[in-house]
């Protein structure tokens, strides 16, 4: 199943999140979206809570079914509990650790600077967004990416950055600092329910 590129409002409108972590998404409208307004919501089954709870955290962290898949499998071997961990996983992918920083203003802005060479782990090159950051590893900008528009405006309003990273705006240089407590990461999912749908 392929990465969703659709209209990211309307998906965080329809499983009731902000996906972009701005919030914007569902101030005007707290809502699903259709026709009829704010009271067309059918309860959902026990399995279509599970897969709600999925596709909110995969589209969250905009990854395709199969990426996702994989990391679930890799949570399941790890010592802990399988959906903490799973969480944990996701954020030590490249793209989320670059929108933890500021560098980016949603996840889908992060992914792109990643994409297009713009950032640089130990001070070389990566271009994957789903590497994944170790504890301890430096997170920078090319040189010739030091001023991109984008990265200015994101360094400029974001004030929270999780205690798990560390960045210097004025060298814009960050670091994964250590590993996130699941409660350091989004209260809005139920990863419990997500294990279930997965062991079905």
């Amino acid at each position: 199943m392929a990465r969703y590129t659709g209209p990211s409002w309307k998906q965080s409108r329809r499983l009731g999140i902000s996906l972009s972590g701005t919030g914007k998404e569902i101030e005007k409208r707290p809502y699903a979206p259709g026709q009829h307004g704010p009271n067309q919501r059918k309860k959902l089954s026990e399995y279509g809570l599970q897969q709600q709870e999925k596709q909110k955290l995969r589209f969250m962290y905009g990854v395709n079914e199969r990426q996702f898949r994989t990391l679930f499998n890799k949570a399941g071997k790890m010592q802990g509990i399988h959906g903490e961990n799973f969480m944990i996983l996701l954020e030590t992918r490249l793209d989320n650790i670059v929108y933890r920083l500021g560098l980016a203003r949603t996840r889908r802005a992060a992914r792109q600077l990643v994409n297009h060479g713009h950032i640089l782990v130990d001070g070389k090159r990566v271009d994957i967004p789903s590497y994944s950051v170790k504890p301890g590893q430096e997170i920078s900008l090319r040189e010739k990416s030091q001023n991109l528009d984008i990265v200015n405006e994101s360094i400029e309003i974001n004030s929270y950055v999780p205690e798990f990273v560390a960045f210097n705006a004025d060298t814009k240089v960050g670091s994964f600092v250590r590993l996130p407590e699941r409660s350091e990461l989004s209260a809005e999912i139920n990863e419990a329910l997500i294990v279930e749908f997965y062991s079905r």
